[in-house]
């Protein structure tokens, strides 16, 4: 007897359906995997908030002046690996001893004001269009998960993952449990295709940076989004589809506070689950 049933199981790719030999049909759970800055949004989510912070006192003004020239290198040509690698050093400092609940209130009350219109019209139909096709959304980004959970649950994405920084008596440590870049983000993937049973041949994904590679190479659908200059050329190469979004619109409508809250909390559990697994898989493999 087969996994399916008494007889070899039919699989029909159009309609993501097995077909068992005793009659049954049940769909292959599929995904869409979307990277977040430059692909849903017309820019960096985490410089997006540095103002705000700034006004409260987070940040000082040689943090925003940074920022903006980062936002500008970043917009102008991508990040390459030694950036994000000093990006992540820098955010690990920066937000050390920050509190949680002072950042999340900041993002709570700031994200209609910070990231509308910065939303691709073109990522909102694509979202859509998965979503009725019965796929689950998914959003992998390299800013911190306080900052994107939100955007996510505004955008009805199913799960959201960030990068995670370790928390202690309500502040942020500056310890990076989980750094949701490069391969870190395929890791994701992989994890989250062991629990739901995702066939990554069937799953779709979606980015914008060359160091995002190993996202594209995961899945039997990648695309890339208003590419760097590398992945542009690989894409060539690889005849993979090449979608450049030029159409920012506002955000969804805003979610009632309770609703947004209970959204929020979801996909930060699951965050939090990966990424402290992610860590132990890390601190195994030095020991």
């Amino acid at each position: 007897m087969t996994a399916c049933g008494q007889a070899a199981c039919l699989v029909n790719p159009a309609a993501r359906v097995i077909v068992t030999g005793l009659g049954y049909r049940y769909r292959v759970p599929s995904a869409a995997f979307f990277d977040l800055d430059k692909t849903i949004l017309a820019r960096s989510s985490s410089f997006a908030f540095a103002r705000p912070l700034y006004r409260n006192g987070l940040i000082g003004r040689a943090d925003v002046i940074r920022s903006a020239y980062a936002q500008f290198v970043y917009m102008a040509s991508g990040a390459d690996h030694d950036q994000m690698e000093r990006m992540r050093a820098y955010m690990a400092e920066l937000v050390a001893g920050w509190d949680v609940q002072t950042v999340q209130g900041i993002v709570a009350e700031t994200l209609d004001v910070v990231v509308d219109p910065m939303i691709y019209q073109e990522a909102l139909d694509l979202i859509e269009m998965h979503k009725a096709a019965g796929r689950m959304v998914i959003i992998i980004s390299t800013s911190g998960t306080d900052l994107v959970e939100p955007i996510g649950a505004r955008l009805g994405a199913d799960i959201t993952i960030g990068t995670q920084v370790a928390v202690e008596d309500g502040c942020y440590t500056g310890e990076i449990l989980f750094y949701a870049y490069g391969q870190g983000k395929a890791d994701a993937m992989l994890a989250l295709a062991a629990e739901h049973g995702f066939d990554l041949d069937d799953c779709y994904a979606y980015t914008d940076s060359q160091t995002d590679l190993p996202m594209l190479e995961l899945v039997g659908h990648p695309v890339a989004v208003n590419p760097d200059a590398e992945l542009r050329r690989i894409a060539q190469e690889r005849q993979w589809p090449i979608r450049d979004f030029a159409r920012p619109v506002g955000m969804r409508r805003p979610l009632a506070p309770r609703q947004a809250a209970a959204a929020g909390a979801g996909v930060a559990i699951g965050a939090v689950a990966l990424g402290v697994a992610w860590y132990a898989m890390r601190r195994a493999a030095r020991a």
